[in-house]
């Protein structure tokens, strides 16, 4: 006899346990089948143990800095492993948390690979080779992705690697090509250079950070190369000779042909969805181009099956997984969500600096038929920026000329990833750009330049 669930979750990234917590809290049973650790790749592969090494290289640029401040301190060194044993300890105490929420919770895990065998069935297959069958009523897919790989470099984890392997090197690599300049890309490129592997950046596109308003990747890549951080753009990585001790990269750019040595290349082109072995063919859910089909409120075209994250369509963030797991859940328990507003996601990338947007680029808005008023505020112009000694980048923010809707922002400098809520919140709550402008900001912050910049498109700023 299978065990039964009002609640059944394929997976425990920031999509799945959240997705598990609030249909518990709305009065469910519920239970969570893991492969692998409580909190997915986000907690521990992802978003947290990136962040902590992030912070690493961070304080190590400050220390090598420190004289900038009227501090002086001698023969400060890099603890690679070090770095490495903190980072993991980050992600295994997040997991813990995991775990202590699902016993508040009384959310049930089952540890194994979940296979959809009926829609209302699920075959969970243990690391021992055991299989038990569990039934729910509803079942959500919640299986995420992992790192994308190209022909051209087939990812072997001791010469070229995904971004797992990134984060628990046995050694720090002298040099290193990174191939792909999105937050993966960008984000293991700052860690790495900071720490003094000499970095290489490959993108196929035109700009670095690709789907970032073009001010804000050149801003980037200026930074980037002024540190030492080499950057070529429309290029493209045709073959890894990996027979030798090292690497030899040949990247085909405008100008030919040209062969990079280093010791290992991180392969940062996107994510691939997990889709295989889950049984969606066996039960008929439908797919394209690798994501699962839903509508508003993750419904499958088979009742009683639901996805959401990763392998849906829409971006590939946590937090966007996040809160399609709360509307497809409350929707299940006969709530009434909103569907997710995709055009209000705010994405953040933590190199530095750091760079954070949401809504329309500047050029989106245009081809979207917009007149639009744009306004740009230095953060040379701030003296918080200034006094914390970090006054590269800028805010720029675009409004509707004829309404004052705001369409778009755009941060690149520190801290701006605790800074783009503003923008998000305003947003959803339909501010104009004149309420912005009036809206009284503390001085003096970062965030300031938020407001700076709507005085800008308005033609109102004081400070420049």
């Amino acid at each position: 006899m299978a065990s039964k669930y009002d609640i059944l979750v394929i997976g425990s990234g920031p999509g799945g346990y959240v997705a598990a917590i609030r249909a518990a809290q709305l009065g469910k049973k519920v239970g969570v089948v893991e492969r692998e650790s409580l909190g997915g790749i986000c907690l521990n592969w992802g978003c947290i143990p990136t962040k902590a090494l992030l912070k690493s290289a961070q304080v190590f640029d400050y220390i090598n800095h420190s004289s900038d401040y009227g501090i002086s301190v001698k023969d400060a060194k890099v603890d690679f492993d070090g770095m490495i044993k903190r980072s993991r300890g980050v992600a295994d105490g997040m997991s813990k948390g995991i775990q202590f929420l699902f016993k508040k919770n009384k959310i049930d895990t089952i540890n194994g690979f979940g296979r959809l065998v009926s829609p209302k069935r699920v075959e969970v297959t243990a690391e021992d080779g055991t299989k038990e069958q569990y039934e729910a009523e509803s079942i959500i897919l919640a299986t995420g992705g992992r790192s994308r790989e190209l022909p051209a470099m087939p990812i072997d984890n001791e010469k070229i690697i995904g971004y797992r392997k990134a984060m628990v090197m046995d050694k720090q690599p002298k040099k290193m090509v990174v191939v792909g300049s999105g937050a993966i890309g960008v984000e293991f490129a700052y860690f790495y250079h900071s720490i003094g592997t000499e970095v290489t950046i490959v993108e196929f596109m035109p700009n670095i950070v690709p789907v970032e308003d073009e001010e804000v990747s050149k801003q980037l890549a200026r930074t980037f190369k002024k540190n030492g951080i080499k950057i070529m753009l429309e290029s493209e990585v045709t073959n890894v000779d990996t027979s030798g001790k090292g690497c030899k990269v040949t990247v085909k750019t405008k100008k030919g042909e040209e062969v990079l040595d280093c010791d290992v290349v991180l392969s940062a082109v996107g994510v691939s969805t997990n889709l295989e072995g889950i049984g969606l063919e066996d039960v008929g859910v439908s797919t394209d181009r690798g994501k699962v089909l839903v509508d508003d409120y993750y419904k499958t075209n088979i009742n009683g099956i639901y996805a959401i994250g990763d392998i849906v369509h829409g971006p590939a963030l946590a937090h966007v997984a996040s809160a399609e797991g709360i509307i497809c859940v409350e929707k299940i328990a006969g709530h009434h969500p909103e569907p997710l507003d995709y055009n209000n996601i705010p994405g953040c990338t933590y190199c530095f600096p750091e760079v954070a947007s949401v809504g329309y680029t500047e050029k989106a808005a245009k081809e979207a038929g917009y007149e639009v008023k744009v306004g740009k505020f230095p953060f040379s112009a701030s003296g918080k920026a200034k006094a914390a000694g970090h006054s590269d980048g800028f805010v720029k923010v675009i409004f509707d000329a004829k309404y004052g809707e705001w369409l778009g922002c755009h941060m690149i400098g520190a801290n701006v990833t605790e800074m783009i809520a503003e923008a998000v919140s305003a947003r959803k709550l339909e501010t104009t750009g004149m309420d912005i402008v009036k809206t009284v900001h503390p001085h003096p912050t970062m965030s300031e330049a938020v407001m700076e910049a709507a005085a800008a498109a308005y033609d109102e700023v004081i400070h420049l």
